[in-house]
């Protein structure tokens, strides 16, 4: 298992804080408001923030030519659908049942780096797989009683997260010789145009001017999310091993599920508190340490 460091912590905190409350805000922003068109308007304010920042820290804009297919592939599997398919889905969701929907990706990771990379796991990390995906099946409890209501919600998002699983793989093999900043500012550039152009095809003739209370959740997405969630994500994917890193965030859905109660009135029920507790268990099956490696981490500090 992986310890993480001090920054990688600080990271993973703020991150679990802004996505986790996020997912009301977007059911916020998007009741009412067409939602491809309220995914490009935060997008379209995020992406000069995050340039300027890159300015700001002297990072480089460039990315070599030969390497300009694999962005393209890292866009697709981390932003394209996830942004598309989200947006779209909690329309018909609620807030925390969106947000579960989207968090089975860790499960999907675990699938997938061990079926297609070769990922060997430890079975303490297959337990918080375990935990995880149970902790989702409790938490989707009632939506699984009224899949006939809303099945195409309910598949864009599992859709939308196991494209995601794929796509965190891929950016922690990523060859891309460029710091990651550089790489976030241009998979939020690349989807910024995808997003605009599907709003121009199919929002036009929805398009309104957001109220007071949308500008509010279009500023949160394009500043919290655009300008610092997705970087610290793409950061810990590319820099943690693939497990650590996704299980790590399996608290934001829980945030999600308990911060739309308070704000939207969505009722929870006993599975949603079930929940919590196995998601603390998958959360600590990757990050607490095991003793080989306190002992090493004790060694190197000479106690």
């Amino acid at each position: 298992m992986h310890a993480l460091s001090r920054q990688q912590l600080v990271l993973l905190v703020l991150l679990t804080l802004v996505w986790g409350i996020n997912w009301p805000i977007m059911k916020f922003g998007v009741t009412g408001f067409p939602p491809l068109t309220f995914r490009t308007i935060c997008m379209w304010i995020g992406l000069p923030v995050l340039g300027l920042f890159l300015w700001w820290r002297r990072v480089p804009f460039r990315i070599p030519r030969e390497h300009w297919r694999e962005l393209a592939v890292l866009t697709v599997f981390n932003m394209l659908f996830w942004h598309t398919l989200a947006i779209l889905a909690i329309q018909t969701l609620s807030s925390g049942r969106a947000a579960i929907l989207g968090y089975t990706m860790p499960v999907f990771s675990a699938l997938v780096g061990s079926w297609w990379f070769g990922q060997r796991l430890a079975g303490r990390a297959w337990g918080g797989v375990a935990a995880a995906a149970l902790g989702v099946l409790l938490l989707l409890w009632h939506e699984l009683t009224q899949l006939s209501g809303k099945p195409l919600g309910v598949v864009m998002m599992l859709v939308a997260a196991a494209t995601w699983a794929v796509g965190t793989q891929m950016m922690r093999r990523t060859t891309i010789p460029t710091p990651t900043l550089t790489i976030s500012f241009w998979l939020t550039a690349l989807t910024t145009v995808w997003m605009t152009v599907l709003s121009l095809t199919f929002e036009r003739s929805a398009w309104v001017w957001p109220t007071p209370g949308i500008w509010w959740a279009i500023v949160f997405n394009a500043l919290g999310v655009f300008a610092f969630a997705q970087v610290a994500w793409l950061s810990l994917a590319r820099d943690l091993p693939p497990i650590a890193s996704t299980l790590s965030v399996m608290f934001i859905p829980v945030l999600g599920v308990f911060t739309g109660a308070w704000w939207l009135g969505e009722v929870l029920h006993w599975q949603d508190w079930a929940a919590v507790a196995l998601v603390m268990v998958a959360i600590a099956s990757v990050l607490w340490p095991s003793r080989s490696a306190a002992a090493r981490v004790a060694a190197s500090r000479g106690d």
